[in-house]
């Protein structure tokens, strides 16, 4: 079996196979799915999740959902368990363990442990009738017809499905927690995604005396210096009090040539762009990427609620963040 078609033909037949397996799952999102979810819901600690073999790699990737969308969790190998890790589980936690046979022995040794310790216990298996599953407080059910090996022995659909049932918990533990979209920033913060949902535009703006700014009346060539020595490619035109008038840019420049104006004797107040479009300091960073991009410009001054110029901000800047 080398040809193409060959490969093409066992690759969908795998598809089709594990697509069936998370169809069926379909009807065992039931009462005992909400009994695990309001169990989970009232623990005080942490889920720890346990599971052997390949039911282990799916239980870490569990265990880093449930993490990372409001459920506290971590993983415990249960073999280490019996030798030490239990020590990493406390009263206050609960513990979701997977096996698709129900009976995987380093999981079903811990059984005692965990009652002797008075958690709750959810389990994940393909057998109702398993000693893990008559020994736990709720049972789901993730069994398949069939394997998408052909033999029947490679653990896949199972896997899947077992997986699809994980990501069902998290994600209706997520909505009953109503966990946002910056509380998933924060456990996200060295991604791009934290970046977006996190960074603020005080936390890259140019302050003090980095800010471009001139007076009204000021002579054109003056703020033409102001841009060329701040570097962000605009300047604002503040009045005594510091109140932004207007702003003059790169793009104003270029306008004012095309106009025939003669920089050297115009003031600054007859070329600026006046009600210009500004951003508040504490509004997100990709918030004011939104507003250049819908405005095509690629600088900003900042304000505070009086309208005074407290910062600046340019595309450069944002992509030196990694808002971009």
């Amino acid at each position: 079996m080398t040809n193409p078609e060959a490969f093409i033909a066992s690759g969908r037949r795998t598809v089709d196979l594990e697509r069936k397996a998370v169809d069926a799952l379909h009807n065992r999102i039931d009462n005992h799915f909400a009994d695990a979810c309001q169990l989970t819901l009232a623990c005080t600690g942490r889920v720890i999740v346990v599971g052997m073999g390949k039911s282990g790699h799916i239980g870490r990737k569990i265990a880093a959902t449930l993490a990372s969308t409001g459920t506290p969790s971590f993983f415990v190998h249960p073999a280490e368990a019996s030798h030490g890790d239990m020590g990493m589980i406390t009263s206050n936690d609960m513990v979701l363990a997977l096996s698709n046979s129900g009976n995987t022995s380093e999981v079903v040794t811990l059984i005692p442990l965990l009652k002797r310790l008075g958690i709750p216990l959810i389990s994940m298996t393909g057998n109702n009738d398993s000693t893990l599953a008559r020994a736990s407080d709720v049972h789901l059910n993730v069994s398949v017809e069939k394997e998408a090996c052909p033999l029947d022995l490679a653990p896949t659909s199972s896997t899947t499905v077992t997986l699809v049932m994980g990501d069902a918990l998290a994600i209706s533990l997520l909505e009953a927690r109503g966990f946002t979209a910056e509380d998933f920033a924060f456990s996200h913060p060295g991604g791009s995604l934290g970046r977006r949902l996190l960074l603020k535009v005080s936390d890259i703006m140019h302050t003090g005396n980095r800010i471009p700014m001139v007076r009204e009346g000021t002579p054109l060539g003056q703020a033409l210096l102001e841009i060329t020595g701040k570097g962000l490619g605009i300047t604002a035109i503040c009045d005594d009090k510091q109140h932004v008038l207007g702003v003059f840019t790169d793009g104003d420049l270029r306008r004012t040539l095309d106009q025939n104006i003669d920089p050297r004797n115009s003031l600054i107040d007859d070329v600026m762009t006046r009600h210009c479009k500004t951003v508040r300091d504490n509004i997100l960073a990709a918030e004011a990427l939104h507003i250049m991009d819908e405005y095509k410009i690629n600088a900003l001054i900042c304000v505070n609620e009086d309208n005074h110029a407290i910062g600046a901000i340019n595309m450069h800047d944002l992509l030196k963040a990694g808002v971009v």
